[in-house]
């Protein structure tokens, strides 16, 4: 199989920084679209995986799943991309496509296991996957995301994660006009959450730990904000929120939060926590209420995302850095030091 070498920042350790390195890519075949990365978001996970939090990275590893470029090649039977279009990569880059799931739109529940953008086995061209922080990517088309022009690409390149990731429980469980919302957390993904709840019509209240993140809930445009340390403030929601979604990816008591739903109440885990949690019984046998959990979405319900979002201006709020900086920028990252996704500017690979 013909391949290109490109540049990329990656790294062959869990204890060694990212740095410059020559990686291989296919040449576009026939269904592949390639495309020159100009954006790539770094998303929490991208660090988990680059540490081996999760036991299972496969080195060398370059991390990258939040990717926005333009067009430079297609193969001889794509059919929805020409060169020069803008275009979007996100969490999966292949599936099975032949179980009830993949035929249902569900990719991201692939009975066989999904292949993601890196860190994953290709089991269709052998070897593993690599990410966005690199030159190029080349995708098959039908995992290829079209971005629409009115979108600023760089704010934008966080929607093909923490967009998804947000916008799926949000539309499954059917927010809309009338809804009173929760969002735990704000962060990458919960800042991105208040947003899109909004453009749905819910009535959007944020839960934080943080006083300063009280201040700047509304600013992103939260109708209200409670410091869930606070006993008295937890008091004004009690019982009253149709749907909470969960973006907290640390240890934290779920409980207090599951009480702050209606009868037929539903709360929604999209963060990670590194440790089980533990759900009181009686705070979902009262009330009926339901604990419950997303993962990203489909290739056809993040389009449907993308589209949404460019329809309500929604982008994320980014720190722009060079690919030069990612070593610092993942220290501050694990320091919660951001606010509230950074974004590599991918013409800095070229310097």
């Amino acid at each position: 199989m013909e391949t290109t070498t490109v540049k990329a920042y990656g790294t062959e350790a869990a204890t060694k920084p990212l740095h410059e390195m020559k990686i291989e890519r296919r040449a576009a075949t026939a269904h592949d679209v390639e495309i020159e990365i100009l954006y790539c978001g770094i998303c929490h996970s991208d660090l988990h995986q680059v540490k081996n939090d999760f036991g299972a990275a496969i080195y060398p590893i370059v991390p990258g799943h939040e990717i926005v470029g333009r067009v430079t090649a297609i193969g001889n039977h794509v059919t929805k991309f020409k060169v020069g279009d803008l275009a979007g990569v996100g969490c999966i880059v292949d599936t099975c496509r032949t179980c009830n799931n993949c035929k249902e739109g569900f990719e991201q529940f692939c009975e066989e296991g999904m292949t993601f953008s890196f860190n994953s086995i290709d089991k269709t061209y052998g070897g593993h996957t690599f990410g966005g922080y690199s030159e190029s990517i080349v995708t098959d088309e039908k995992y290829v995301l079209s971005i629409p022009q009115t979108l600023d690409l760089a704010s934008a390149a966080p929607l093909l994660c923490a967009g998804i990731t947000v916008y799926s429980p949000l539309h499954h469980w059917k927010v809309g006009p009338g809804t009173q919302v929760g969002i735990l957390g704000i962060g990458g993904l919960g800042h991105v959450a208040i947003k899109i709840a909004k453009a749905m019509g819910a009535f959007v209240t944020v839960f934080t730990t943080s006083q300063s993140k009280v201040d700047d809930a509304k600013r992103l445009g939260a109708d209200d904000a409670v410091l869930s340390s606070d006993p008295e403030q937890m008091k004004k929601y009690a019982g009253k929120l149709n749907f909470i979604l969960d973006t907290v990816s640390a240890k934290h008591d779920v409980n207090i939060y599951l009480n702050q739903l209606t009868v037929d109440g539903t709360m929604v885990l999209v963060g990670l926590p590194p440790e089980p949690l533990s759900v009181s019984a009686f705070n979902v046998v009262k009330g009926r209420r339901s604990f419950s959990g997303s993962n990203i979405g489909g290739i056809a319900e993040t389009q449907e995302m993308v589209d949404f979002c460019a329809k309500h201006n929604i982008t994320a709020d980014i720190e722009l850095i060079k690919i030069q900086d990612i070593n610092n920028a993942y220290n501050r990252l694990e320091k919660g030091d951001v606010h509230y996704r950074f974004v590599i500017d991918m013409a800095s690979l070229k310097d």
